[in-house]
């Protein structure tokens, strides 16, 4: 299949490139610049640099391929860059039976203990845009799928290290989101990755799918799992240190199964879970 990927250089999506290609699929990644297309053309997919937000442009590479993965995003303007693939999607792939694979968030669905994705969506204000994207597209005539990652860890990479390793104190202790007691949604990048080709490769459009292994730990566990010590925040000092709608989105208490996610394509996580591998890297680094 000739899949048309975006942020192919990024976290997760270096990981779906990685995974594309050893399924034998031809990719053509659009880039940012000269050197993120050399970058991807060394790992086997041809590098097209080119700009999203040029409907016109995007368009056309939409409807050149046999498939395509959204995976890029825009820190400086995260709704407006999003809404504008979404939109070239409608333009490119309405009527067609090309899949088109779309990234949500499970933060989109606020708390809850056992999430579905048939649950209304409640979102933080940080990801307050997102539903109207996903509206957007939903609402038009593409197969298409919007995964919703959990917390994505693996490779020392993510928001893990940055809430752990990023938020010691002087004297070496994590300083918690809040009690810490919230449960987070996880799974590994790898797995998050072979999820996307699933998706892909089954064909037709499935809606809203949690990215989730089902392995849901508190925070005060996953900070207790890389071996230092750990010290409660009051929920305002998480929000003074984080900023309020940061805050907001961490201090989320979600579970969700990922069960759906289980019946597409065979799908099944493998990966170490958030929990062990933190107390191997523990472990190796205390030899």
């Amino acid at each position: 299949m000739h899949v048309l990927l975006t942020g192919a250089t990024g976290y997760i999506g270096s990981s779906v490139l990685s995974a594309l290609l050893s399924r034998g699929h031809d990719v053509t990644a659009v880039v940012r610049g000269d050197d993120k297309a050399a970058a991807v053309r060394e790992r086997g997919a041809t590098g097209v640099v080119a700009d999203l937000m040029d409907r016109d442009e995007a368009v056309r590479l939409m409807r050149a391929a046999n498939g395509v993965i959204h995976l890029a995003s825009d820190p400086d303007d995260a709704e407006g860059f999003d809404r504008a693939v979404a939109e070239a999607a409608v333009d490119a792939l309405s009527g067609t039976d090309t899949p088109y694979v779309h990234t949500g968030g499970c933060w989109v669905y606020g708390a809850g203990d056992a999430i579905e994705e048939t649950d209304p969506y409640d979102p933080p204000a940080l990801t307050a845009w997102r539903p109207g994207v996903i509206a957007l597209l939903e609402a038009a005539d593409v197969p298409v799928t919007v995964v919703h990652p959990g917390i994505v860890h693996g490779g020392g990479k993510g928001l893990v290290p940055m809430t752990t390793e990023g938020a010691k104190d002087d004297a070496g202790r994590i300083r918690l989101v809040g009690d810490g007691s919230q449960h987070w949604t996880t799974i590994h990048v790898d797995d998050l990755a072979d999820l996307y080709v699933a998706v892909l490769e089954a064909g037709s459009g499935f809606a809203d799918v949690l990215g989730v292994s089902g392995q849901n730990p508190t925070f005060a566990e996953i900070a207790a799992a890389t071996g230092a010590e750990t010290l409660p925040e009051e929920p305002a000092a998480t929000r003074e240190r984080l900023g309020d709608a940061f805050a907001e989105a961490m201090l989320l208490d979600q579970q969700a199964s990922g069960d759906k996610a289980r019946a597409i394509g065979g799908w099944a996580p493998k990966r170490p879970g958030l929990l062990e591998e933190l107390r191997a890297q523990a472990s190796g680094t205390n030899r």
